[in-house]
């Protein structure tokens, strides 16, 4: 599924945004309803292997629940748990949004986070990650994602990135590609993309 419909969105790129989100998401939908479980498995073989090259272990992998459609990336994290990673899924626990990252393995009893999406419970213990796997509503090539618009990971990279190196990867279905995603300036880039059809980068920031 290509989508080629950002030629005629409005100048105000948070406008163009809010129809992006309306009409990605429902594409999503059918993607997911199409390929999910194929597609979870290729972005597996794909990352782990861009990871193994990139990022061998041991690093901190902070992965994310999948929810409203998004690629499913919990086959990669039992396989990057078994390969020696220490994997890591996000909390919503600042004051502004941003996240941190408690320690997640396989088997473990989760607890109901923000937004009902599951989280590790506080005693998993908290670590500061190496790459972070990012779920995303639409992705262009040059390295940009469409959020869900609450910002929350643009000011964690920020965050991050203000410390010290960090990667971000991008994880979406090949479908959700478009030609261009609106750049406000607080948008923050992205190293790489993977799909369940490419991987793209590295976009020359932590890579």
């Amino acid at each position: 599924m290509d989508i080629h419909f950002t030629e005629d969105l409005p100048d105000d790129p948070r406008e163009a945004k809010r129809l992006l989100r309306r009409n990605l998401r429902a594409a999503r939908a059918v993607m997911a309803h199409a390929a999910a479980p194929v597609a979870a498995r290729k972005v597996r073989d794909r990352a782990l292997a861009l990871l193994a090259e990139r990022f061998p272990a041991p690093r901190c992998i902070a992965a994310y629940w999948p929810a409203r459609h998004e690629l499913d990336v919990r086959p990669l994290m039992t396989v990057l748990a078994e390969a020696g990673y220490a994997v890591l899924l996000p909390v919503v626990a600042n004051e502004d949004g941003s996240l941190r990252f408690r320690r997640w393995w396989p088997g473990m009893e989760l607890v109901e986070g923000a937004y009902g999406i599951p989280v590790p419970p506080p005693e998993s213990g908290e670590a500061r990650p190496d790459v972070v796997l990012l779920p995303l509503v639409g992705f262009d090539r040059h390295g940009y994602r469409l959020g869900q618009g609450g910002g929350h990971y643009d000011r964690t990279l920020a965050a991050l990135r203000r410390e010290g190196p960090v990667a971000a990867i991008g994880i979406a279905y090949a479908g959700q590609e478009i030609d261009r995603v609106p750049v406000e300036p607080h948008d923050e880039p992205l190293d790489w993309i993977v799909t369940d059809a490419m991987t793209f980068g590295p976009f020359g920031r932590s890579g």
